[in-house]
Formats: structure tokens, sequence, C-alpha cells
């Protein structure tokens, strides 16, 4: 099975991770669901697709906690490349060879931010739902219609008050008044203030069923239809009498507390109540958090939180997982008063009273920034190392194509510099031999032949430096004007295009490239002159070509000249090659050599299209940008 080709065509975004987290592979779901292009994202670390700055340190104990458990399933903000960031699930599982040996990681990323809105809605509706009902049994809840007659019944009300639902629905809410109250029309009074104010609330007695007194906490609110129209009220009442009783046990065990932790200053200890509020504030959690205790008590400890994790409900996640374990361990990144992240191990236990009645939390951080900063620099140095590693195997790439092409280049170079030079010296021998033998005529004869072949020599020097002089200092990177460069080219060969009468047509939907401007018209000149150089036709015609093709620029220069035979196609780059005699196509077969080396430093790549007979295509590209 092809798994690559599977994996293109899947739909769900997929990343292959090596151990260190950084990306071998994506699929174009995951281009398309990130922006970023697979060359943009190999090589990088996943932690570089987190919104925000790249959180390394969270990314590694994430990789960790996937290769303990096997598995792990995370949610977070991640960024787009030009959209805004997206909230998405990420599965990481480990990857191991048949031995056993883990070797990298899958990563499945999910744009689930459709399903966050609506989750965060409906915990926002939840969270107002729940601050009517929460806590049901210690609360009072009822309605009234107009009059203040009893339509609905909760069972914290028959809890705190004693009158089940058949004995008080349809009774006056009156009942639960002191006689002394309701001489003085107190009831009465309370609803008219609860319409004229829109709520009423005050702290008060009231009465139970066996007459006995309580204290209770009591709000009253209007409620009106889509007309506007009074259609009751809703009544909240709760007894505060067990309230007073647990506030006393409370404020005496945390004296205890408190007396025991406030002078340690190495852990940030306090107390939370049953919904995560402060509740006490130690020296310790000062000095780490930077909140002096009046900021702070009351306070939900998800203060202490960053965005993405309040987002999740990670803090009531842990007050969860606290209460139905005994504990809630685990280290992560917290917010201090002035902003600043800093890593925590955090411990949050449960605690109860004698009859098992969670009463609140303590929790316990200490401050482990120092000991993952010396991790972090542990990290970048050995990241320094990968980078340098990376750069070492590129140079001694480069290094050893160099000296293949030294080699080369040293055996072809001593044959065809040799050749002139056996010729000046044969002709020479032959001037020594026949000075005083021979006519004028012939020994002119000699002598012309070793000029030439030393005129030949000379030749061969000057190409083979400026060859050499190729791959020597940077590039002058400017923006060069394509039709520009086609036509000082052709000036440069007007000689050759009148002499041969060939036709020149140029074709180019490309404004402009950047690159070294002498070495680009060295380039197209060099093509130029080739293709008329090896023409036969009466009517020799050229056409310079100029295109954007698959992210590239591409040239091309066509002739309908003598052609290349298909098996030579890789031979007409090597330098001093010749397919053809020097008698009838002259020339020192340096001339696509030097093109190939300019079009390798524009980091493209050149290459013949040809049938013999029916002329030849050179094609060059050039990177988009380059």
């Amino acid at each position: 099975m092809n798994f690559e080709l599977y994996f293109q065509q899947i739909t769900a975004a997929l990343f292959e991770l090596d151990k260190d987290g950084y990306i071998r592979y994506i699929n174009p779901a995951a281009t398309a669901l990130t922006g970023f292009s697979a060359a943009e994202l190999v090589d990088q670390p996943l932690s570089g697709l987190c919104n925000g700055p790249e959180d390394t340190t969270k990314m590694d104990y994430e990789l960790q906690q996937a290769a303990k458990n096997g598995r792990l399933v995370t949610e977070r903000w991640w960024k787009r490349k030009d959209h805004p960031r997206f909230w998405g699930q990420m599965i990481l599982a480990p990857l191991k060879e048949e031995a056993g040996e883990r070797y990298g990681y899958s990563c499945m990323l999910t744009d689930i931010s459709a399903q966050k809105n609506i989750e965060l809605e409906l915990r926002r509706n939840e969270e107002r739902y729940r601050l009517i009902v929460d806590g049901v049994q210690e609360y009072a809840i009822l309605m009234l219609d107009p009059e203040g007659n009893i339509l609905t019944w909760s069972d914290g009300a028959r809890l705190i008050t004693g009158y089940e639902p058949h004995e008080i629905i349809g009774r006056h809410f009156s009942l639960f008044y002191s006689i002394d109250d309701i001489s003085a029309g107190k009831p009465a009074k309370e609803l008219q203030q609860t319409i004229a104010e829109g709520k009423y609330k005050e702290e008060g007695w009231r009465i139970k069923k066996n007459g006995s007194p309580f204290w209770a906490d009591v709000v009253l609110t209007p409620l009106y239809n889509n007309q506007n129209k009074l259609i009751g009220f809703s009544k909240v009442t709760r007894d505060l009498t067990g309230r007073k009783e647990n506030e006393e046990h409370l404020r005496q065990s945390e004296e205890r507390y408190r007396l025991f932790v406030e002078q340690v200053t190495d852990y940030a200890i306090f107390m939370m109540d049953e919904k995560g509020r402060i509740a006490s504030w130690n020296e310790g959690a000062r000095r780490i958090k930077g909140y002096e205790a009046k900021e702070i008590i009351g306070k939900y400890f998800s203060i202490f939180y960053p965005e993405e994790d309040i987002a999740n409900g990670k803090p009531d996640h842990e007050l969860q997982v606290a209460q139905s374990e005994g504990k809630y361990e685990e280290e992560g990144w917290r917010i201090r008063k002035d902003g600043t992240e800093f890593w925590a191990s955090v411990v949050i236990t449960p605690v109860f009273t004698p009859a098992k009645k969670l009463v609140g939390y303590s929790k316990v951080t200490r401050d482990l920034t120092e000991r993952k900063a010396s991790e972090k620099a542990l990290r970048e140095s050995f990241d320094q190392y990968r980078a340098l590693a990376g750069e070492l195997k590129i140079t001694n790439t480069e290094l050893s194509y160099a000296n293949q092409e030294l080699e080369q280049f040293t055996s072809i170079v001593s044959h065809d510099l040799q050749e002139p030079v056996r010729t000046v010296k044969s002709f020479l021998q032959l001037l020594d031999q026949k000075l005083y033998t021979a006519p004028p005529a012939e020994l002119r004869e000699y002598l012309a032949k070793a000029l030439v072949a030393s005129d030949r020599m000379k030749e061969l020097i000057q190409n083979l430096l400026q060859y050499s002089q190729l791959g020597k200092g940077e590039l002058e990177t400017i923006l060069v004007d394509v039709r520009q460069l086609f036509l000082e080219a052709q000036q440069n060969c007007r000689s050759a295009i009148e002499e041969t009468g060939t036709e020149i047509l140029m074709e180019t939907d490309v404004s402009s490239v950047k690159g070294d401007h002498v070495q680009l018209l060295q380039l197209i000149q060099n093509l130029l002159s080739n293709a008329i150089k090896f023409t036969q036709s009466e009517r020799p015609r050229v056409t310079l070509r100029c295109f954007r093709k698959n992210g590239h620029v591409q040239f091309s220069v066509s002739d309908n000249g003598i052609g290349i035979a298909e098996e030579d196609f890789a031979k007409v780059f090597d330098i001093f090659r010749r397919l053809n005699t020097r008698n009838k196509y002259p020339g020192t077969g340096i001339g696509l050599a030097i093109c190939k080396k300019i079009v390798e430093r524009h980091q493209g790549r050149i290459w013949p299209e040809s049938t013999l007979g029916e002329g030849t295509t050179f094609h060059f590209t050039l990177p988009e940008g380059k």
C-alpha cells in the first residue's frame, strides 16, 4: 500500500515529527489548515505553530506525556499563516520501530473552532444556570404569582423550611414570616419594593414549619413576559445558620493552617473554597505570584492560568480530578500579577469535613522557572549543535562536489592544454630542422600554424580563468529587465547574427527577474551564440522565451540547427566537451559549462531538449524572487 499517497488524500491535517518534535512531513490537508507550505514547516519545531511566542517547554512536556501514555489529546490556539488563529485539537502518538524503539511521533491537528465557540457559549449559559441552581440543597428556590402565592417548590425549600410541596403550593409566602412582620405588612411591602426597584434583598428571621426561626438570606426578583407584564416573582432563600457554624469552624481551621504555613516562603500555599475562590494567602504565594493578600483573596484561582487553559476549562477540570482522585498534580505555565509566566509544580488536594463534606481545596505551588531555564539553555545548545551539524553537512556536500569537479577539471585541462602545446612544439621543431634548407614559404607556414596553436592555448587559458572566477565572491543580485537582457545579448552577438542572417524572436511574460546582471547576460549570450553557431538551415531562426511555470521563472533558447543526440544530453555541460569537430564548428567547449555554473549559482537548473537535425532548446530556471 502506498502510505504517502494515502496521507496525501486524507482530509485530516497530519504531521510526522522526529523524536525531538521537529516536523519531517506534512500532508496537503495540513498546508490547507495552517496556510504554511511543506518547505516552510519541514525541519521546524511543531511548537512554532502554537499561537504566540514559541513554547518549546510545554511542547516537550506534551511529547513526553504522549510517549509515556501512548497517546495525548490536547486543545489550544494555533496560528495560520495569513489568517486569524484557530482553536485546534492535537492528537499525539509515538511512532516506534518493530523493535519497540521510538523514532518520532504522529500528530493529527483538527480545527474545532466552531465546536469550541459552541462549547464556550454553552459553558457561559451553564455558568448562569449554575449560579441559580448550584448547591440546590442549600437554597430554597420558588416561584410566586403576582399576589405572592407559591407556584413552585424546590427540594432545597423542602429541606430548609420542612414543608412538602403538597403542603405549601398555593399558599401565600407570608407563611414564613413572624406575626410581627405580618402585622407590619412586611411581605406586601417586599413585593412592592421588588417591583419598584427590580429586586429586593435582605437578611432576616424566617419561620420553619416546626415554628423554629432561622436566619435567612432572601432575594426577590420580579418576572415579566415579553409584553412586559408582571407574571410573578422568583424567590431564593438560603439558611445562613449552618453557614455561620461552618464559618466559625473554618475560621478556627484557617487559623491553625495560617500559623503552620505563614512562614513558608519557597512554596505558594493557600486555601480555596469549594468553588475555587481563594480563601487564604501565605508569604510564599505573595513572593512567587506577586499579589498581596488583600488583592487576591476572594478571586477565582483561574486568575493564575494562561488564556488557553481558561478557554479549555482547565481550572475546573483540575478541581474535578482532585475531588474524584484525592489529588491533582502537574507541571505547567502559570501567570504572575505582572503578566509574566513561570513554570510551576502544582498540587491540589480536596479538604473535607469529618462528615465527608467538601469545604474547599489546598493548593501548593512551587516555582520551577530556574530549573526550566537550565533545561531550555541545554535545549538551545542542542538546537545550535543541530543547526551547525546541518550546515557542516551542506558544506561537506559542496566540498565533495567541488572535489569531483576539480578531479574532472584537472583531467580534462591536462589533456586539452597539452594539445596546442604539442602542436606548437612540433612546428617549432620543424622550423629548427629546416631553418636553413626549406624555402621561406614553407617556414612561414610552420610559423603560422604554431601561432594559431598558441592563440588557441591563450583562448583556452582565458576561458579557464573565466570559468574558475564564476565560483568566487557573492552574486550582485539586482532586479534585471528581461527584455533588455535579451536585447543586450543580441547586441553582443550582432556580428554573428548579421553574418549568418539569423532571425531572432523574443517572447516574454515576465518583466524582470532578480539575479546577477553580468552573469545572466553572459548566460543568455553563450546560449544565443551556440544557437547561431550550430545552424545548418538556410534561414536560421532563434527564439528567446521567458515565462513563469510551477513557481519558477523559466527561460528557453530554441534554434532550428543541427540538434543533439539524446545520449549526449548529459555530456554537453562537461568542460571542454565537444560533440563536433573544431574545423566545422569552432570553439573551446567551455561555453555550456559556464552556463551550467551560472545557473547553479542562481539556485536553478539547466537542461536541453533536442532531436537530431531538427534543432535544440536549452531551458533553465530561476526560483521565483531570485
